[in-house]
């Protein structure tokens, strides 16, 4: 390609699967190299004193960048070749004008939450969320005087809207975080409902943000800011990583919003590395492919698991019924139906741990989005944080077992379940 931002040829705009491949690196400026090279290094130098006087202008927000000003590279803290390709492509699925890096999915997350909200403030939350995001949200941010309101995903926004205010008050909202397909029960949050209530907290002095995360079917299956969201975060040692072999997080959106959390970021010194960045970058070309086939498998495997009279509910977006209230969110916002599944067993904990401890093929680990499949039991492993009545309340007892679906041949997948489920 001629110009390496270039995103179309002929007026016809290209796809991110392809541009993948290129967009954001120029080979002549590393001799060539076919693939971005790992820059390992602490700091860069600069050409002349003015040029790094006119780096940190702009690093530490002093002026204005100019239309066709690019951030010089300064430090590996603040800015990395391997990092800033990485940023480049990763907008181009959720169609963000920028992104940022992080060390890990909880570092993504951690730091936008840290970045829009003051002591004596609201933030509302969906639940259930990760583990980690849910004790942030509710032991984390009120040392800070940050009060968390949550509610249940899987519900319409008008059926709880009353409620949320209520228990709002006249509190500034400063924030609002879901997590959608949730984890681990693939409840899902109206995004576009849910923009509309959170920002309906705002003034002309503040705006809200909503902040979801889009882990489980993104970024090629749901497009969150399409929808309403401000901003997207992920954890990336998931699917984008894909390969169980990075720890990573990422956080899109506005270029206006990212400065903020970008700012954050640099005194907070927890972005991502130049080997992750180039890990990244490697499992980016194969993305798409990944996520389908790990998709394809997931609903032979949810079918084979909604036959099984041992298991009394498969939670899977792709067997979710027209007579099911969020229904047409689904259709709205979901472009598939991912590759997480739960379901419950008959027997509670005792049957789950009996069909785990069975497994010969899939492993039992936490985690998802790997090219292999990965089986855990939530409320004793990722979300053993919960009080169990909370646990309860968002649907995660104790029979419940969360699948990641890999890459593996789909029988060989139903083969092993089966067996495993002879045991219970």
């Amino acid at each position: 390609m001629k110009n390496y931002k270039q995103r179309d040829i002929n007026g016809r705009e290209l796809r991110p699967e392809t541009l993948m491949m290129s967009y954001g690196y120029d080979p002549k400026l590393s001799e060539g190299a076919i693939k971005t090279p790992i820059f390992q290094t602490s700091t860069f130098v600069f050409e002349s004193a003015e040029a790094g006087k006119a780096f940190f202008e702009l690093a530490y927000g002093l002026r204005a960048k100019d239309p066709k000003e690019e951030l010089g590279l300064i430090y590996s803290r603040l800015n990395n070749p391997d990092l800033e390709v990485l940023e480049d492509r990763l907008t181009l699925w959720d169609r963000a004008e920028a992104a940022a890096v992080f060390q890990s999915g909880m570092a993504a997350i951690s730091t936008s939450l840290l970045t829009f909200t003051r002591p004596g403030d609201v933030v509302l939350a969906s639940e259930p969320l990760y583990g980690g995001s849910d004790h942030f949200v509710k032991h984390v941010l009120p040392n800070f005087g940050v009060t968390p309101v949550c509610f249940k995903a899987g519900h319409p926004i008008s059926e709880i809207e009353q409620d949320i205010r209520e228990q709002v008050g006249d509190r500034r909202v400063s924030a609002a975080i879901v997590e959608t397909p949730a984890n681990p029960t693939n409840a899902l949050v109206d995004i576009q409902d849910t923009a509309d209530l959170v920002h309906s907290f705002g003034s002309e002095e503040h705006r809200p943000v909503l902040i979801v995360d889009n882990t489980f079917l993104g970024p090629v299956f749901q497009h969150p800011l399409k929808h309403g969201a401000d901003i997207v975060v992920y954890s990336a040692t998931k699917f984008i990583g894909g390969h169980s072999d990075v720890i990573a997080g990422a956080c899109l959106g506005p270029s206006e919003l990212l400065s903020e959390v970008r700012g954050l970021r640099t005194f907070m010194g927890n972005m991502a590395g130049p080997w992750t960045g180039w890990l990244l970058l490697r499992s980016l070309e194969t993305l798409k492919m990944r996520m389908t086939a790990q998709m394809k498998n997931a609903q032979y495997v949810a079918s084979f698991l909604a036959e099984q009279p041992k298991i009394r509910t498969v939670h899977y977006l792709g067997l979710i019924s027209e007579d099911d209230p969020m229904f047409g969110v689904y259709r709205k916002q979901c472009e598939a139906p991912g590759s997480l599944i739960s379901f419950e067993l008959d027997g509670g904990e005792a049957a789950a741990f009996r069909f785990l401890n069975a497994l010969q093929l899939a492993k039992l680990a936490v985690s998802l989005g790997g090219t292999e499949t990965l089986v855990e039991h939530p409320g004793s492993m990722t979300h053993s944080d919960i009080a169990p009545e909370d646990q309860r309340q968002m649907g995660i007892t104790p029979g419940l077992v969360r699948i990641s679906v890999g890459v593996e041949y789909y029988e060989d997948l139903i083969l092993d379940l089966e067996q495993a489920l002879a045991a219970v």
